[in-house]
């Protein structure tokens, strides 16, 4: 039991570090740079961000540690296409950003949008809670596509 309440931690941590990694880069170009771009009327206010992303992060670490936990020889495969989907997510701040490039958001944003599906995909082949955890996220990362692109169309 004992490993079961350090795994589940270590899940939820590590999800969340995912999102701390890109606070920094996000917090200081809100006032100085994104505030000052073209944004689509369906944009969001700029607090939303935080709260939905410390729910979504939740979820897909409550995700891998149901992925984590199961023994199956799709477990592996498993793990590493959500580390995949995990380093996009986390790199995505520090380039739209961190580099100011909405384009290279957009592209990092696709192949993490690519990567959802088939961290889902995998997911349910293991575990349907965990793959079903993953739709908010799926759902969220799929309007944030939109916007991004939304973005870069109207400040190219």
């Amino acid at each position: 039991m004992k490993k079961k309440i350090i795994t589940f931690i270590a899940s939820i941590f590590t999800c969340q570090m995912a999102g701390i990694i890109g606070v920094g880069f996000t917090a200081s170009a809100i006032p100085l740079w994104y505030n000052t771009l073209n944004k689509p009327t369906f944009s969001p206010p700029s607090w939303i961000f935080g709260p939905v992303w410390t729910l979504l992060y939740t979820m897909m670490g409550i995700a891998l540690f149901l992925i984590w936990n199961e023994k199956t020889r799709n477990s592996r495969k498993a793990l590493l296409v959500f580390s995949l989907q995990l380093f996009l997510n986390a790199i995505w701040s520090p380039v739209f950003f961190g580099l100011r490039s909405p384009f290279m958001g957009l592209l990092i944003i696709t192949l993490l949008w690519i990567s959802i599906i088939l961290t889902m995909v995998n997911f349910y082949k293991i575990s349907k809670r965990a793959a079903w955890l993953l739709v908010p996220y799926f759902l969220w990362v799929s309007f944030a596509t939109v916007l991004n692109f939304s973005i870069w169309r109207l400040n190219i």
